[in-house]
C-alpha cells in the first residue's frame, strides 16, 4: 500500500526501552477534495530514510498496515492500529542536468528538401 502527499512534520528519531527500539514519525497531507493528514511511523534502521526529507516536499511512502490486541488492568480488551513506512521517495520533478531544456519535437520543421537520391544513401 501507498500514502501520497505533501510532507506537513517529521519528527526527531525516538529511541524506548532497554533494547533500543527506535521510532520516528512523519505526517504527510493528501492532496485531495477532503484532504488528510496522515501520520506514518518508521522504525528500527527505517526511521534513517526520513534524514534526507523536509517539510513541504511531495512524496509517496510505501506502507504496511499493522493491528494490536491489548488487555488492560481491568481485563478490557483494546486494539491499537498503526501504519508503517518501510520506503519513501522523493516526487519532485528532477531538475534538469545540463543546458537549455530540449524543445518539444513538434518545433521542428519536417525537412522536405531532399530528393529521392538523397533520401536511401544510408550504407547499411
Amino acid at each position: 500500500m501507498e500514502v501520497q502527499g505533501k510532507i506537513k512534520m517529521i519528527g526527531e528519531t525516538q529511541t524506548f526501552g532497554n533494547n533500543g527500539f527506535r521510532k520516528r514519525e512523519i505526517v504527510v497531507t493528501t492532496e485531495e477534495q477532503y484532504p488528510q493528514h496522515i501520520l506514518v511511523e518508521f522504525i528500527q534502521d527505517k526511521t534513517d530514510l526520513l534524514n534526507n526529507f523536509q517539510p513541504g516536499q511531495n512524496v509517496k511512502i510505501s506502507i504496511n498496515l499493522r493491528g494490536r490486541e491489548w488487555v488492560n488492568p481491568q481485563g478490557e480488551t483494546k486494539y491499537f492500529n498503526s501504519i508503517q513506512g518501510w520506503r519513501i521517495e522523493n516526487l519532485q520533478a528532477a531538475a534538469p542536468t545540463s543546458g537549455a531544456p530540449m524543445p518539444p519535437a513538434d518545433a521542428f520543421e519536417p525537412a522536405n528538401d531532399f530528393t529521392e537520391e538523397d533520401h536511401d544513401d544510408l550504407p547499411f
